[in-house]
């Protein structure tokens, strides 16, 4: 085709819409709830074995393990990890059966974050 021959080919431009919202009627996306895991002292427990369920349920690293089993020791309770719910239970279930073979009364509990 030579170019005397050939015609103009044009898109139309796609028509422009505006999408208005109503910010009475807008839905808010809800977040589960988020939990505190808080992990509590006992005279037993090895801190080794502290810093291990830490790291291996909680996937801490070393350092910030060995701060959370520190401030444990130190104040009677640490904060682990804010979680949702089911989260929260499985994690704290999971160091509880590690402590139980372990025969270590290790104790973690979680509680709403507010």
């Amino acid at each position: 085709m030579s170019a005397s021959n050939a015609a103009e080919v044009t898109t139309p431009a796609a028509p422009q819409t505006e999408v208005k919202t109503d910010a009475a009627t807008e839905e808010k996306t809800r977040l589960a709830p988020l939990y505190k895991v808080l992990i509590h002292n006992d005279d037993v427990t090895t801190m080794e074995f502290v810093i291990y369920v830490l790291q291996e349920v909680f996937k801490k690293p070393l350092q910030e393990a060995v701060e959370i089993m520190l401030t444990a020791h130190e104040t009677g309770v640490a904060l682990v990890a804010v979680l949702p719910l089911e989260q929260a239970e499985l994690r704290v279930d999971q160091a509880h059966s590690l402590a139980r073979a372990a025969k270590c009364p290790l104790m973690l509990t979680y509680e709403p974050e507010l």
